[in-house]
């Protein structure tokens, strides 16, 4: 049963955090609208499209996905004026201990953890295919891969230089082609290959094809400056965006990643990586409340700008910790699971730490 404390601290909890998500969102649509509306004019984007296709799953996304750090400076920042007002010592004073404090916070944080989660696992994902559908459209349709490798179905390995989407064209490709026991069958290589989405046919340019044999002398080579053929592996699979996983919904994002780790995708840790922050994320609510409300309760000689100011703080450090678990999962093959809450643990590790300390 909630007590007059709780729905007090709650309500203080939620209406800090959505005033600081809604004036911090205002901020990032007026300077992103002014440096993408030449785009918009120039590619003419409906008003329509802008608000409700762009600009509705941009507030979604991005505010979803900075909650926690949001979550946590609004914690700071309502606490402090507690502590300020002398709020928080009649709270003790009248026999309350520090965890009984707590409770509400938590509350707090499970409403909006719970919310984070839904949005992550099955709004999100179709959010962004609008959002990112709209990107391609009007002002970022330029797509560039470089130094392509991955393994397909059947034995087929398949290789390229570049690939730049204004062009449809992938450069310098190689397809080998071997059989159980990884010998060479055929090798086929081409300056230039194009793929048509309609037909499936690829369209290989200045090509040669070598054959395989167990006899050298049965070998065979071809070479011709065009060739039409079909290959059961389309381009487009190739060179999708690294962002695509954010479209993907709770079970469609297993099936491909799954199908991207069995290729030999270079990109597999950073598929992983976002689909598990979908998870640690919300959960680093908890840890970043705790450590809010134990930095802030104790009421300090400069104000709340110290509060606020030992917030900041952390709040870089966490998002330092954060870019060097990710950089080491993704270059140097750090586990992406333990990449993803490491800093939430150990975050939690100075929670309990700054929680032995708050006024008791």
């Amino acid at each position: 049963m909630l007590k007059i404390l709780d729905k007090y601290i709650i309500k203080q909890y939620l209406v800090t955090f959505f005033f600081m998500l809604g004036v911090i969102m205002i901020l990032s649509m007026v300077f992103d609208l002014s440096d993408r509306l030449g785009e918009f004019i120039d590619n003419q984007a409906s008003f329509i499209e802008i608000i409700f296709d762009y600009y509705l799953n941009f507030v979604l996304y991005f505010g979803n996905l900075f909650s926690p750090l949001i979550i946590f400076l609004s914690v700071i920042w309502f606490t402090a004026k507690l502590a300020q007002n002398t709020e928080i010592i009649p709270m003790i004073n009248s026999g309350r201990n520090f965890t009984r404090i707590l409770r509400p916070y938590l509350i707090g944080a499970t409403i909006l953890m719970l919310l984070s989660l839904v949005l992550n696992h099955f709004v999100l994902p179709n959010a962004n295919k609008s959002r990112l559908a709209f990107e391609e459209q009007y002002y970022r349709n330029s797509h560039y891969v470089n130094d392509y490798h991955a393994q397909f179905p059947g034995n087929k390995t398949i290789y390229f230089d570049s690939y730049y989407s204004d062009e449809g064209i992938a450069n310098d490709f190689v397809l080998e082609q071997r059989d159980e026991n990884n010998k060479m069958l055929k090798l086929l290589r081409a300056k230039k290959a194009a793929y048509n989405d309609t037909t499936g046919v690829w369209t290989f340019t200045n090509y040669h094809i070598r054959t395989y044999s167990s006899n050298t002398i049965n070998e065979k080579i071809t070479e011709g400056k065009q060739l039409d053929t079909l290959i059961d592996v389309a381009l487009t699979n190739m060179t999708q965006r690294d962002n695509i996983v954010m479209t993907m919904g709770f079970f469609e994002v297993n099936e491909f990643i799954k199908s991207k780790r069995a290729e030999g995708s270079p990109n597999v840790a950073a598929y992983e990586i976002e689909y598990f922050q979908r998870t640690s994320l919300p959960f680093a609510t908890y840890v970043l409340t705790v450590i809010g409300l134990a930095v802030s309760s104790r009421k300090k000689r400069g104000g709340i700008g110290v509060s606020i100011a030992i917030g900041l703080g952390l709040v870089f450090v966490y998002i330092f910790a954060m870019q060097i678990t990710t950089v080491a999962a993704v270059n140097v093959g750090f586990p992406t699971l333990l990449a993803v809450w490491l800093p939430n643990m150990i975050f939690a590790v100075l929670g309990l730490i700054l929680y032995r300390f708050a006024p008791k």
